[in-house]
Parts: structure tokens; C-alpha cells; sequence
């Protein structure tokens, strides 16, 4: 009898801990599908504050939001010795490197955005999923047959995407989130090799994004004043699509200033939503939930931030989605999740 109630005692433990772990991990469930919810919406603040301030300067000031917002985790967590450690040389020079690639990635997914809709951007930047492990073949690592699969979806999808509900006729805009969904990829190989050589994630992270607000709200000066011409130059129907109706960065400034323009306070919504809820809190979200969320959850649940894009839309922005796009929606779905296929089954990947 003794005995039995040992065993019984051991067994309700076990009972005990496995619910405690179930409960951690649908906890963090919900927060990273709190966290694909936030960058999902993301893409329609993006969207949306370009009505009323210039794509490099919205984003240059939503970074600056995002960095100022990281500053509380880096006292709580590092205290007084992390912000030396946030000027220190190593932490500079690698958040230089990182910080480049956001910008990048963040001019051409911004410039993309102002002419195609939120749910294709959302969905065609989430296609990095693929791209990471085909570009990590060039680092050395080794890729499945998922991956190419994965990708023969994805590519299938993005061209059901790209041409809408009009066979034939690529979206430009689609085209420039692609290329950004490149540089995406590239960051994400970028910040492990940084992270593999002793790079603090928090440190870094308020890093990268203080150098890609620099580069940003710099390029806005010289970038912004230039844009519209260029546009009415080589396609002049897309100054009647609404997103070019904001003051370039240099006149808003000087208008500002002086006191002829005031700052319109319909952008303040998204500047913020963009600089608070999707670098600070969703990036914190992310750190906390994936303590405890398997990889493989952590996988499906991130890959439907294009979903959400797409929901925040047709909400939000009122926008569209014909059949064909639709189905492009789904198959790049598919192919995200297909390409990792080996984290999901619990599969151990080849290099």
C-alpha cells in the first residue's frame, strides 16, 4: 500500500507538471498569436500613415519610437551597465551591420506598400520563411526537399498575388516587397552569425534600430523631395492612387517650424502603432512567448501575420481580395509552412 501511494503521489506530480507545462505553453501560444496580430496590422499602419507623412519619414520615425521603447527592457535587464554596453564598439559596429539591412529591407517593403494592398504585403514579405534556408545554402547549410517544395508553393502563390485579378499584369508595388522579403531573409542569417558571436539580442536590437531611424530620416531630406517627380515621370497614374498626398520631409519640417503646417494628427495613430506595438511590444511578446512555445509552434503560428495583414485590410482599408489573390494568399501559406515542415514534424534538419 505504501508502495501504491508513492506511485500514485509520482503519478499525480507528473499530472500536476504536465498540466503546469500545458498551461505555459498555451500561454505563449496566445501571446505569439498576440504578436503575429500586431506585426500583421502593422502592415496597414504602414499603409495608412503614408497619407499624411512621407514613406522614409514614417518609418524613420516609427524606428526612433521602436529604439526609445527598448530602453526600459535594457535598464530592467542590463541596468546601468547596459547602456555602456549599448555604445560599446562591438555592439556599434554590429548594430551598423543589421541596421543597414533593416533599412533596406524597410525602403523597399515601404515603397512597395504605397501601391499594392496590406494583405500582399504581408503575405509576400512573410515569404523570407523560404528564402532564409535557400539563401543558408550559400553559408554551407544544407536544405530538405520541404524547402524547395515550400518554395515551388510559395513562388505559385506569389504569382496568383502578383497579377490579382488581372492575368499578366505584375503589381510593381509586389515586385518591391519581393525584393524587400530578399533583404529580410538576408537579416535574419545576418542576426544569427551576430548573435552566434556574442551579440546581446536586446542590445542589438535597439541598436539596429537606432542606425536604420538615422538612415531613414537622411534619406527622407534628399529622397522625398525627388519622389513624386520621378513618379509623375515614369507613371503618372500613380499619383492618382492617393498615396503620394503628404508633404515631402524637408517641407513638413521647415512648414512645421514655422508654424504654417501643423503636424496632422490622423498619423500619430499609426507613427505610433508602428514605433510602440510592433517593435516594442510585439518584439517583447516574441522574446517572452518563445521561452516556452515549442519551435514548431512558434513556426505556425509567426507564419500567419500575412492572414492578419490581409483581415486588417479588408477591415481597416477596405480592401478587395478577387479569387485569384485569394488563392495566392492560400499557397503562400502553404509554402511557409511546407518549407518548414522539418521544424514542424520535429525533425531533426541536416546541417
Amino acid at each position: 500500500m505504501r508502495h501504491a501511494g508513492t506511485n500514485c503521489g509520482i503519478a499525480g506530480g507528473a499530472l500536476a507538471a504536465g498540466a503546469l507545462m500545458n498551461k505555459r505553453i498555451l500561454r505563449a501560444d496566445l501571446l505569439l498569436l498576440l504578436t503575429a496580430g500586431i506585426w500583421g496590422f502593422g502592415f496597414v499602419a504602414q499603409r495608412s500613415g503614408m497619407e499624411h507623412t512621407g514613406p522614409l519619414a514614417y518609418n524613420g520615425i516609427r524606428f526612433l519610437i521602436g529604439a526609445f521603447s527598448l530602453l526600459p527592457l535594457i535598464l530592467i535587464g542590463k541596468r546601468r551597465a547596459g547602456f555602456r554596453a549599448l555604445f560599446s564598439k562591438g555592439n556599434m559596429l554590429f548594430s551598423l551591420a543589421a541596421g543597414s539591412c533593416v533599412f533596406v529591407a524597410t525602403v523597399l517593403q515601404q515603397l512597395g506598400i504605397m501601391v499594392t494592398t496590406a494583405g500582399s504585403a504581408g503575405f509576400i514579405t512573410g515569404f523570407y520563411v523560404v528564402l532564409t534556408p535557400i539563401f543558408a545554402i550559400f553559408l554551407g547549410q544544407k536544405t530538405g526537399r520541404a524547402t524547395w517544395l515550400g518554395a515551388a508553393f510559395a513562388i505559385a502563390g506569389l504569382y496568383f498575388i502578383a497579377v490579382a485579378d488581372r492575368i499578366g499584369a505584375l503589381n510593381p508595388g509586389d515586385i518591391l516587397v519581393l525584393a524587400s522579403a530578399a533583404f529580410w531573409a538576408v537579416h535574419v542569417l545576418l542576426i544569427d552569425r551576430l548573435l552566434s558571436r556574442g551579440a546581446d539580442a536586446i542590445l542589438l536590437s535597439c541598436g539596429q534600430f537606432v542606425v536604420c531611424a538615422a538612415l531613414m530620416l537622411a534619406c527622407a531630406f534628399v529622397v522625398e523631395p525627388a519622389l513624386r517627380p520621378f513618379v509623375a515621370a515614369f507613371s503618372p497614374a500613380l499619383l492618382d492612387s492617393g498615396a503620394f498626398g503628404w508633404l515631402p520631409f524637408p517641407e513638413l519640417l521647415s512648414g512645421l517650424a514655422s508654424g504654417s503646417v501643423a503636424f496632422p494628427a490622423q498619423a500619430l495613430i499609426p507613427i505610433l502603432y508602428g514605433g510602440i506595438c510592433s517593435v516594442g511590444i510585439a518584439y517583447t511578446l516574441q522574446v517572452v512567448a518563445q521561452k516556452d512555445a515549442p519551435p514548431a509552434h512558434a513556426t505556425i503560428i509567426l507564419c500567419f501575420e500575412g492572414s492578419f495583414a490581409a483581415l486588417g485590410g479588408f477591415l481597416i482599408l477596405s480592401e478587395e481580395f478577387g479569387p485569384r489573390a485569394l488563392a495566392g494568399f492560400s499557397l503562400m501559406l502553404a509554402g511557409m509552412l511546407v518549407s518548414q515542415w522539418a521544424l514542424i514534424a520535429g525533425k531533426k534538419r541536416k546541417g
